[in-house]
């Protein structure tokens, strides 16, 4: 049996060093990491994104939703004075901090109008039960001119842009629609996120329908920057 070893000499864009990006499975979207700051595939190719497009993100007003403690995030806490960072805790407060995280739902916000200059996610839209809503509310809080830099698996196999999986009742219970639910890793929750939504090839165009989002999908092979294998997809929508 021959053991599948990975090795490629780079540079990590969320910390921003030369690092040899080494993985031992070949599922590199969770398994490729950065020996130093921890960061995985869909993590360096949003940074390499917003280095390339807004390289001032120091001096800008940015709200991220549900953030993991490494790799870029660690840099904008510690970097961008304007960074605020949010987690749903539906059992408090909204619009308070919790746990060292402002409190709120991506599909209701407390936020003012036209806030930020950038809002950020990462793995977050598969796991909200109205996603045109978060989308709206994302586009409001947003500035004119500003931009939601996010991440979603897209399955090219889809035919269509959006397939439920869930579905929230009125009285809160939910519906599923699959015979076995699909849960993700939540950084506050060891129960995990539940997927409620896939995301097709079209996701682009039904983005745009639902908000005035100018709309683009940048997909990479960068061996260089450690951004290879399925899923590196990075959504830009721009205000």
């Amino acid at each position: 049996m021959t053991l599948f070893e990975y090795k490629h000499d780079g540079f990590c864009p969320c910390c921003e060093t030369a690092q040899i990006f080494t993985s031992s499975n070949e599922w590199f979207r969770d398994h490729l990491i950065c020996p130093n700051c921890g960061s995985v595939v869909r993590e360096r190719a949003l940074a390499l994104v917003l280095k390339e497009l807004l390289p001032d993100w120091r001096a800008l007003s940015i709200h991220e939703s549900s953030p993991v403690p490494r790799g870029l995030q660690a840099r904008m806490a510690q970097e961008a004075p304007h960074y605020i960072a949010s987690h749903y805790f539906p059992h408090e407060p909204f619009g308070t901090i919790v746990n060292g995280f402002r409190n709120e739902n991506l599909e209701d916000q407390t936020f003012k109008d036209e806030a930020f200059d950038l809002v950020i996610s990462l793995d977050v839209m598969e796991h909200v039960f109205h996603p045109h809503r978060a989308y709206s509310e994302i586009y409001r809080t947003l500035k004119k001119g500003g931009y939601y830099l996010h991440t979603v698996p897209i399955r090219k196999d889809l035919v269509e842009a959006q397939r439920t999986l869930a579905v929230l009742n009125s009285d809160g219970s939910i519906n599923h629609l699959t015979a076995t639910p699909e849960y993700h890793g939540n950084p506050i929750d060891e129960k995990g996120s539940l997927v409620t939504h896939y995301y097709g090839y079209d996701i682009s165009k039904q983005i745009a329908q639902w908000v005035p989002f100018d709309v683009r999908i940048i997909r990479f092979w960068d061996p260089t920057h450690g951004i290879i294998g399925e899923y590196t997809e990075v959504i830009v929508c721009r205000k």
